[in-house]
């Protein structure tokens, strides 16, 4: 059995086959790196789409709780009894029709409203727009609602304003 062994232009045996294995280790090596770049950049771009879309998202709901708080404030009129009290009745049922429809979608969407009156102040929830004495309540408790504020998941959507107590 005869043992054959390629030779380099210098003549040394062995030297191109041991190239070749560099080269294609290189080559696989750069292969995986290429790879794994890739990889990163579609999770990436993933994460930013999704994030654009959150943020969009968002926006949209941030510009819709004005309108749920003007339906809260026609509702919340009071009401003269006299001649057409029918007629306002009705348009009262179909203004909380369209009132109870926003909310629905905002709390499928994830947006919840704040409970906030009796918590204790916390700026990052809360906006305060008054304070008043505080008749036997704590010192920084949140006393009264004027607007409510909602969150997102955990995060803010709108700061509730809010009047606190002083001692």
């Amino acid at each position: 059995m005869s043992t054959e062994h390629t030779t380099t232009p210098s003549g040394e045996p062995g030297d191109q086959d041991g190239a070749l294995a560099r080269e294609r280790d290189e080559l696989r090596d750069r292969l995986l790196r290429t790879a794994a770049e890739f990889d990163n950049f579609r999770k990436r771009t993933e994460r930013e789409r999704r994030e654009a879309s959150d943020y969009a998202a968002t926006e949209l709901l941030r510009e819709l709780l004005p309108v749920v708080d003007d339906l809260e404030r026609a509702l919340a009129a009071p009401v003269e009894h006299g001649p057409g009290k029918e007629t306002i009745a009705a348009y009262r049922d179909g203004l909380d029709l369209i009132r109870r429809q926003f909310l629905d979608i905002l709390k499928r969407r994830g947006v919840e409203p704040l409970d906030v009156v009796g918590q204790q102040f916390d700026p990052q929830w809360h906006e305060a727009l008054a304070q008043e004495p505080a008749n036997g309540r704590r010192e920084g408790e949140v006393t009264a609602e004027i607007r409510r504020g909602y969150r997102l998941g955990q995060r803010l959507l709108r700061a509730a304003l809010v009047k606190v107590a002083q001692a």
